[in-house]
């Protein structure tokens, strides 16, 4: 099915042809007449299946059937939350992408950065307002954003926004729209946590899953290296030397092991950047156009890069500490493989990380192929490390000799 088919405007019909978009994904296929039909929308689907344009789409039909505004004097129509700063920015960049050949403008708010020169585009007027919850909530406090013309919200990646704790904003800034307002949830996955929210904020929404029987994309080779914890680095150094190629996004579960790992990288003269949670967004900003450029061609980062990070030619993706939890690994590894493109993922599990394996095999409904031939294998009978704490070194129930002489007698 073309995009024509879907009863789109000549003008994004042609913004897409620019990007070379040939047909709809199934997700797009499904969700975009349900928008345009004025409905409110819960969408499941995993990473890298198009669910940006599935929103976007028909929300920027929709604003153009309406008479279109002059620039001065815009009020929002559409606002879209997002969990974290770069995957708002990119939704941004689709926003202008597939509405490059119409009168619509939008923009993007986030924390981290300054705020003026925010204030100052909002000032000018704008239709479509893309924004992490914090930040949107500081401006509208401060009367920048006025939130009383919305008619289509958007509540994008919900699950994650759930998992950083913005429940209470995202009910917020729910409440502060109009009634009327048109509503669309999307996430990867449906916890309970999601589906409490979608009950409590939407009226009677289509409900719209797209799955494969194998979450991770054919495009996708999926490698696994046994190895004690301490020789990760090592195994990492000799597969970059020796095997690992191109553009590469390495995950840590820490930002601690994330700066360890650049650190050892810019040692052994490799072209490395990194990024997490403690770095200021232009920081972050700067690291991610670093990789898209080619000045470096290795990014360590934590679980924030996870989602929704579009890099195009990503060639691997390296688990230097396997995921906890089983979706991470699936949004992880989504980096790579993307647009018809191959990509090879290398996961390291030292003895502790063995059940996380198992948990992400059973998701992925695949056996992951173990490499046996390196040269920092995990001896098979080696037990998962214990951390004990030091105890004191007086017995249980005994006093010290110092407290002792403190203590007063009442006899």
């Amino acid at each position: 099915m073309p995009f024509k088919a879907l009863q789109l405007h000549n003008s994004i019909v042609k913004a897409l042809t620019e990007k070379k978009y040939g047909s709809p994904t199934p997700i797009q296929e499904k969700a975009i007449p349900i928008v345009l039909a004025n409905k409110d929308l819960i969408a499941s689907a995993e990473t890298g299946t198009g669910k940006t344009a599935a929103f976007a789409l028909p929300i920027i039909q929709k604003l153009i059937s309406k008479k279109e505004a002059p620039k001065k004097g815009k009020q929002i129509k559409a606002l879209i939350v997002s969990p974290t700063r770069e995957l708002a920015s990119q939704i941004n960049d689709s926003f202008k992408a597939y509405s490059k050949f119409t009168n619509l403008k939008s923009t993007v708010v986030f924390g981290g950065t300054s705020i003026e020169p925010q204030i100052d585009i909002l000032k000018k007027g704008v239709d479509i307002l893309v924004a992490t919850p914090g930040r949107l909530l500081d401006l509208h406090k401060q009367d920048i954003v006025n939130l009383d013309f919305i008619e289509i919200l958007v509540l994008d990646e919900a699950d994650l926004m759930l998992d950083m704790g913005f429940i209470d904003d995202v009910k917020k800034i729910e409440r502060l729209c109009p009634k009327s307002k048109q509503l669309l949830l999307f996430s990867a996955t449906m916890p309970y946590k999601v589906e409490q929210l979608a009950t409590t904020i939407l009226k009677f929404p289509v409900r719209v899953k797209v799955s494969s029987k194998t979450p991770v994309t054919k495009n996708i080779e999926q490698r696994l290296y046994f190895t004690p914890k301490p020789k990760k680095i090592e195994l990492c150094l000799h597969l970059l030397r020796n095997t690992i190629k191109g553009n590469i996004i390495i995950f840590r579960r820490t930002k601690y092991g994330v700066d360890k790992l650049e650190k050892t990288l810019l040692q052994n003269n490799y072209r490395a950047d990194s990024i997490h949670g403690d770095k200021t967004q232009s920081a972050r900003q700067t690291a991610l156009n670093k990789l898209k450029n080619k000045d470096i061609n290795i990014l360590v980062a934590t679980d924030v890069a996870a989602r929704g990070i579009d890099i195009e030619n990503l060639d691997a993706v390296i688990n230097f500490d396997l995921p906890n939890v089983p979706e991470t690994y699936i949004h992880r590894i989504g980096r790579t493989g993307r647009a018809g493109n191959t990509g090879t993922a290398y996961s390291f599990c030292s003895a502790d990380e063995k059940a996380y394996v198992l948990g992400i095999q059973k998701l992925i409904h695949t056996t992951i192929t173990v490499e046996e031939d390196h040269p920092y294998p995990l001896d098979p009978k080696a037990k998962p490390e214990v951390h004990k704490k030091k105890g004191s070194k007086h017995r249980k129930g005994r006093k010290s000799e110092a407290s002792k002489k403190k203590k007063k007698r009442w006899y």
